[in-house]
């Protein structure tokens, strides 16, 4: 079967952009091709700072012929209905359809339709253009002789304006080869804005210019090797590591990983060069953190540690070219170091402005009484400062000072949730925002915590306070790590909190995919805290506290009561992601999570026990027991049938309902019991009992008896068992 080689050469596309790109573009062409009848044994998406390829294996030369049967009117119908449905199936008369007969609907006419298949280079021909111009990059421009305005032209290329092709990066050449394994393949010469896909490429910018001409994938592969280019940003990856490895133990040092530096470093270069630069050790004066960010975020390069340290690093660096010099890379090295050097100049001179840094202590004394500061220490005076010069948080909602002071008063709740001192929570709390005055954080964002950290040991602050500054800006992402210990978190929760009921307050809630406060992240980071620290939040009662904190600084009438319901569902919402990412499945959530449930932690763990039963044999048997017994109540009350909440023992004639009754008196209250208790293993357990009295109630039993008063007491008895399933769980949400 052929193979279909697809390659969209263009300038350089931002690193951040390339592996979602090709995974876009896998998407969309396999898509179309599969929506037009082909088939295909299986794709794979490649990437380089300049193109974006695709290998398609073993796909369908030809779709299938299509035999279609459609449905017209009634051969009483109007002519007009008639020439409509002509129309839709193809046909020019009525004679070239056939009349069929319905029992019911009499007779119809019916026509048959045949679609001839079409060759899958016509199929490509055809999908392709449209993929191109609707791919959907973040960002993209226009570029070219065609996106000159309409009814112009130059060279013989007449301008489109805005009709013309949007690309990140101006798109550049198109290949597209089609055929078997071992015969000549053919070019798919389709257009557009001027460029038309063949078999020619390009390797690397300056070390292999020249055209190259390709045939399959295989080929292309080593053609682009062989032109210093390396297609599998994997490998580049690897080769990466592996020589930064190398080349760092070879000079008696450790490389310093950074897994998301290593993924961006690889999108910016084809052949990947390790080199081993350097600055002046008078620079390691400098926190090692900004250090470290200042090369990451300036010259993408890896910093070093001597060997056997864990906290000291080197004065060398690693950096990745694109290019493999004649002089051993000599010039590129000293480029950088250059450019490195003066980057850390700035940073030690910040470092040092925020260490001599004084404000008029005069103007900070009533920011100080207020939050019980000591303004001899530096992050106190900070702290003063972030309040005394009014440093807005947001305009709706107030300053950082405001927002410490609420902060101050949700740690006051959570403290004994969390089981920390109080005071040493409050003292995290108050130096919690200090280091966002500090020209280090004000030039480098990515280190507010970690300098706050590094100023409040160098001025002798408990060290749980000090972890804690840094901590409260975690979890920032899935993947990031929680708060070191209790301290931390508590300020962590406080602070997220802060923020969520406050956004919700002022309606600035995520819609769609916006969300440029981090709603998200903030709300997944307290389900995270909640429920790998085990904590016992009653959420609505700190989302309403929260409130009212805002309520006390900006007056009863701030925000709106309806918030909160609604901020809680938000929760609901992040807690459903994160336990499907464990594995729940999304029906065991909906039967355990009710709209009012606050306490995430028993959500969490009623899902655990309810999967664990779910799975088992009594699980699967009281599962369709229930279900039955909730879809005949269901049926009844749709009819508007009133279901009494009571069962009449003397109703019950036959054993097999004495037998239920029975049961659901007794596994009821031990479920209930075990609820209580929070012990959901036992309360299944207890449920399970249920099995074989449901079994042999609907096996025994007729709920629509001739009897009314039998019947109602036979409904009544259904419900009593979806009310002793419900105290643990929905069980009728369960699929299956």
């Amino acid at each position: 079967m052929p193979d279909l080689l697809l390659e969209l050469r263009s300038e350089e596309i931002p690193a951040r952009m390339q592996r979602k790109a090709a995974g876009d573009l896998k998407k969309m062409v396999t898509d179309a091709l599969v929506d037009a009848g082909l088939t295909y044994e299986g794709a794979r998406e490649y990437w380089t700072p300049r193109r974006l390829t695709l290998d398609i294996r073993g796909l369908t030369a030809r779709s299938a012929d299509i035999k279609e049967e459609k449905k017209g009117p009634s051969v009483s119908a109007p002519q007009g209905a008639i020439d409509g449905f002509l129309r839709g199936a193809g046909l020019t008369s009525i004679d070239q359809a056939i009349v069929k007969t319905d029992p019911k609907k009499g007779d119809f006419y019916v026509a048959y339709m045949e679609k001839p298949g079409r060759a899958a280079e016509e199929i490509i021909a055809d999908v392709m253009p449209g993929i191109i111009r609707a791919f959907p990059w973040p960002k993209s421009m226009r570029s070219g002789f065609a996106s000159m305005p309409k009814a112009s032209g130059y060279g013989g290329i007449e301008g489109k304006g805005m009709e013309s092709l949007r690309w990140v990066r101006p798109l550049q050449s198109i290949v597209c080869t089609f055929g078997p394994e071992h015969d000549e393949v053919q070019v798919i010469p389709f257009e557009i804005d001027g460029i038309v896909a063949s078999n020619v490429t390009y390797g690397h910018r300056f070390h292999a210019p020249e055209a190259i001409t390709v045939k399959r994938f295989d080929d292309y592969v080593s053609s682009l090797e062989r032109a210093k280019v390396i297609l599998d940003a994997e490998r580049r990856k690897d080769m990466i590591l592996h020589d930064a490895r190398d080349i760092a133990f070879a000079n008696g040092l450790d490389l310093v990983e950074d897994e998301g530096l290593l993924e961006e470093v690889s999108g910016l270069v084809e052949w990947p060069q390790v080199l081993l630069g350097t600055f002046e050790e008078d620079y390691l004066s400098i926190p090692a953190e900004i250090i470290r960010l200042t090369i990451k975020t300036n010259q993408k390069c890896f910093v070093v540690r001597p060997q056997g340290e864990t906290d000291k690093l080197s004065n060398h660096f690693i950096l990745i070219s694109n290019i493999q010099a004649t002089d051993g890379g000599k010039e590129i090295m000293h480029g950088n170091g250059k450019v490195v050097r003066a980057r850390l100049s700035d940073a030690l001179h910040f470092w040092k402005r925020d260490q001599g840094d004084l404000p008029d202590l005069d103007m900070l004394k009533a920011s100080a009484t207020k939050f019980d500061l000591d303004l001899k220490k530096p992050l106190d005076q900070r702290m003063a400062k972030l309040d005394a010069l009014n440093v807005t948080f947001h305009a709706k909602l107030g300053t950082q000072g405001e927002r410490v002071a609420r902060m101050l008063g949700k740690v006051n709740d959570l403290v004994d949730v969390t089981k920390v001192d109080g005071a040493i929570a409050r003292r995290a709390a108050v130096l919690a925002k200090a280091d966002l005055r500090t020209e280090a954080v004000g030039e480098f964002p990515e280190l507010q915590g970690a300098m706050g950290r590094k100023y409040a040991l160098l001025q002798n602050e408990d060290v749980t306070v000090a972890a804690a500054i840094e901590d409260h800006w975690k979890p920032n992402g899935p993947s990031d790590r929680l708060p070191e210990d209790k301290v931390g978190l508590t300020v962590a929760l406080a602070d997220k909190l802060d923020t969520l009921v406050g956004f919700w307050a002022i309606d600035e809630k995520p819609t769609g995919s916006k969300d440029p406060y981090a709603l998200r992240r903030a709300a997944l980071g307290v389900v995270r805290m909640i429920l790998e620290r085990s904590l016992r939040v009653n959420l609505i009662g700190q989302l309403a506290g929260g409130l009212q904190l805002y309520r006390n600084q900006k007056g009863q009438s701030f925000g709106s009561d309806d918030a909160i319901p609604d901020l809680l569902s938000f929760f609901h919402d992040r807690l459903k992601v994160y336990l499907r990412d464990q594995g729940a499945r999304h029906d065991i959530i909906d039967a355990v999570l009710t709209p009012e449930a606050d306490d995430l932690l028993m959500v969490a763990r009623k899902a655990e026990a309810l999967t664990a039963f779910i799975t088992s044999e009594d699980g699967l048997n009281l599962l369709a027991g229930t279900k039955r017994a909730t879809q005949l109540l269901a049926a009844e009350e749709k009819k508007g049938t009133v279901v009494a909440d009571g069962v009449s023992e003397a109703l019950l004639t036959l054993d097999a309902e004495k037998s239920l009754f029975a049961a659901i008196q007794s596994a009821s209250k031990s479920a209930a019991e075990a609820v209580t208790s929070e012990d959901f293993r036992s309360a299944m357990q207890a449920l399970s009992t249920l099995r074989g009295p449901v079994d042999t109630f609907f096996e025994d039993v007729l709920v629509n008896d001739e009897d009314s008063a039998i019947r109602a007491n036979r409904l009544a008895l259904l419900k009593a068992i979806r009310e002793a399933t419900a105290t643990v769980a929905d069980f009728s949400k369960i699929t299956g």
